[in-house]
């Protein structure tokens, strides 16, 4: 049997969703309560992180629809009462496949639930919650694997990319930016997206993850996001997204344009970085500019313009916290996850909360 059919128990793994108490079933009813109504369409722009990060900070993008969940990872389905939604995102060398959903929660802290939520976390907590994770929900897209000379038992986690689809925010930071949609447009999305090829095709510079949100954005609101020809040579980046969303807000009012931050879980884990655009992070960049300006000094100053004058944008820095994280019954995680800004400039943590979660 193909490992792409939707009937195998490994798929069924994910049909539980999240699992919700019926007293946060009940809250998160009321706190949602409006969503059928007033759904949004949310671009996640996350920073970059680890050596990759450093070589290329262009960070991440991806796609939280509030209205739409899934059956599996890659088949969707209108939420039902209760249900966060998923983010979709394209991945690069995750068993084949261009784009996978992943529940709200699980995407952020590869937990089911906010009470899960480890006031801090180390390199070891992270990989630990991704892999129970993946075991109980994404194994058929992420099968165990020998690890050394060990035979495969579910300890050693598989290699590859799919450790992206969970714990996102043990790794980095992330800004939200909110556009309305409607039952029409969200339904539309679900069938246009389930009926398409789900096949892998990533390519960096002009099919890579930000290719895949402007395409989402453009079938809700045509015409939303284009690539910047001058200050990122025509690549699509996260950064140029979100300054496409937030310019298309601006002109629409009625789609009540809203920005937040996830932030990165206090802990051991190092840093994300700050998210550049093509040109500026060569621009920013000490041992690219320099050695290039030697070379190439004229070449070298059209970077500076293009980016000085079409590249500039910023991430909301004073942006508040997620709304699906203020839930009135997680005030620790709300009080760990307050923003105050460091001496370097980079937020942190406003106060440390207890150990042991929630």
């Amino acid at each position: 049997m193909s490992r792409r059919s939707h009937g195998t128990s490994r798929n069924k793994l994910f049909l539980a969703g999240l699992e919700i108490k019926p007293a946060m079933l009940l809250l998160l009813i009321t706190v949602f309560a409006c969503a059928s109504a007033h759904a949004q369409v949310t671009l996640l722009l996350e920073e970059p992180y680890g050596e990759f990060g450093s070589l290329n900070p262009t960070g991440h993008a991806a796609i939280y629809l509030q209205r739409v969940c899934a059956d599996t990872p890659t088949h969707l389905r209108r939420c039902r009462p209760g249900e966060l939604g998923v983010v979709v995102s394209r991945y690069h060398r995750v068993d084949g496949y261009d784009w996978l959903a992943i529940p709200l929660l699980p995407y952020l802290y590869a937990v089911d639930r906010l009470d899960e939520v480890p006031a801090e976390a180390d390199a070891a907590t992270a990989e630990r919650l991704r892999n129970e994770w993946r075991m109980k929900h994404l194994e058929y897209y992420a099968p165990d694997v020998a690890g050394h000379d060990e035979v495969a038992d579910g300890d050693t986690p598989p290699p590859g990319e799919w450790i992206q689809l969970v714990g996102e925010a043990y790794d980095r930071r992330m800004y939200g930016y909110r556009l309305a949609s409607t039952v029409a447009q969200d339904d539309a999305f679900i069938a246009a997206w389930n009926d398409r090829k789900n096949i892998a095709h990533f390519n960096l510079l002009f099919n890579n993850c930000a290719d895949f949100a402007r395409k989402v954005l453009d079938f809700y609101y045509p015409h939303a996001v284009h690539r910047n020809w001058i200050a990122d040579a025509g690549m699509t980046t996260p950064k140029q997204v979100a300054r496409c969303v937030t310019r298309y807000g601006q002109r629409h009012p009625g789609l009540h344009l809203e920005m937040f931050v996830v932030p990165q879980v206090p802990g051991s884990i190092k840093r994300s970085q700050r998210v550049d655009g093509a040109a500026e992070a060569i621009v920013k960049t000490k041992k690219y500019i320099i050695p290039l300006a030697l070379v190439h000094p004229y070449f070298a100053g059209s970077l500076v313009v293009a980016w000085a004058t079409e590249g500039r944008y910023s991430p909301p820095e004073e942006a508040p916290l997620m709304a699906e994280l203020k839930a009135p019954d997680t005030q620790k995680l709300r009080d760990r996850l307050t923003m105050k800004p460091a001496a370097t400039g980079h937020p942190i943590p406003s106060a440390a909360a207890e150990p042991g979660g929630l």
